[in-house]
């Protein structure tokens, strides 16, 4: 990649650095210092006066402004979100969270002082987040994303549980949000309570667990029936005990091509899922279904502590 065309160094670590602080709860000043040191360093550069090819980092600056914001109170990154939203996308309708683009969490991340703490300069990032939120609602009236016929989340691209179980992560946070001051959201002429997107928010669990047409669990090693043949080198080659000669890396295509299931089950692993007709092949080679992602698994992980720590959820 050419520095025009990937992501602004150090902005999203800044926000990794500080959601990873906030999730431990342990007080570290210094990495504070540096997430802050990260950031700014970025806000200086000339990724504020982007080319067009470089746009696509601006929703990391005001991620990495919006979590230093959430764990250190200071006001100067508060400026910095209110001052260039607009500027930066904030308010662009782009409904989607992921690894390349985090308008969607940022906007349901910065409610949070809306709702919660009544900082009415950011209401802005509100109206987008609830905008998002209606439009997963098959309800709504502004509702315009895809499901499959089975009703899981469908975005054309491959890969897509990173859409569900990313869409799934958001729906509960905000409903959260609306429990903690008793609000819903207005979707024209329907009201869409906390208890609707947890439900929605289920749904999408349910069917990646199995509960689909196909009957197959897209988390490999969870229940009897799920994908054998992953897209994972690791977990396609023999192991070091079956195989104790040396495979370079262009002598893995005899495990690549193989119709054998994978020597090695990569427990908890989400593929890549379904495509648009809920059909799911088990195939290696079709990495758009088969491959597992860490930005499919890393909101699933927080999903999935919500309903352990909320069994009842209906």
């Amino acid at each position: 990649m050419s520095d025009a065309t990937q992501p602004a160094p150090g902005v999203d670590k800044a926000g990794a650095l500080e959601t990873s602080r906030l999730a431990w709860k342990s007080p570290t000043p210094e990495l504070i210092l540096s997430s802050k040191s990260w950031l700014n360093s970025r806000l200086a550069s000339p990724y504020r006066c982007p080319t067009s090819s470089e746009k696509r980092t601006l929703d990391e600056l005001l991620w990495g402004a919006a979590w230093l914001r959430r764990a250190t109170q200071d006001d100067n990154f508060l400026n910095y979100i209110q001052a260039n939203g607009k500027t930066l996308g904030a308010d662009d309708n782009i409904n989607e969270f992921g690894w390349d683009n985090k308008h969607a969490g940022l906007n349901v991340l910065v409610s949070k002082e809306v709702i919660e703490g009544n900082m009415y300069s950011l209401e802005s990032y509100k109206s987008s987040a609830e905008s998002f939120l209606c439009t997963l609602i098959p309800e709504s009236p502004t509702s315009h994303i895809q499901y499959t016929p089975g009703g899981l989340v469908y975005r054309p691209g491959g890969s897509n549980l990173q859409h569900a179980t990313s869409i799934a992560f958001l729906e509960l946070v905000y409903a959260n949000y609306l429990t903690h001051t008793s609000q819903a959201i207005n979707c024209g002429n329907v009201y869409v309570s906390a208890q609707t997107l947890r439900q929605h928010a289920k749904r999408q669990v349910d069917y990646i667990l199995g509960d689909n047409p196909m009957g197959l669990s897209y988390m490999v090693g969870y229940s009897n029936y799920y994908p054998q043949r992953i897209h994972h080198r690791g977990s396609s080659l023999p192991s070091i005990k079956d195989h104790p000669q040396f495979i370079a890396c262009k002598e893995g295509s005899i495990y690549y091509n193989s119709t054998n299931p994978n020597p090695n089950v990569l427990v908890g692993a989400i593929v890549g899922g379904p495509d648009e007709n809920d059909d799911y092949e088990d195939d290696r080679i079709d990495f758009r279904k088969s491959e597992p992602t860490t930005y499919i698994n890393a909101p699933f992980v927080g999903v999935l502590a919500y309903f352990a720590a909320n069994p009842n959820v209906s």
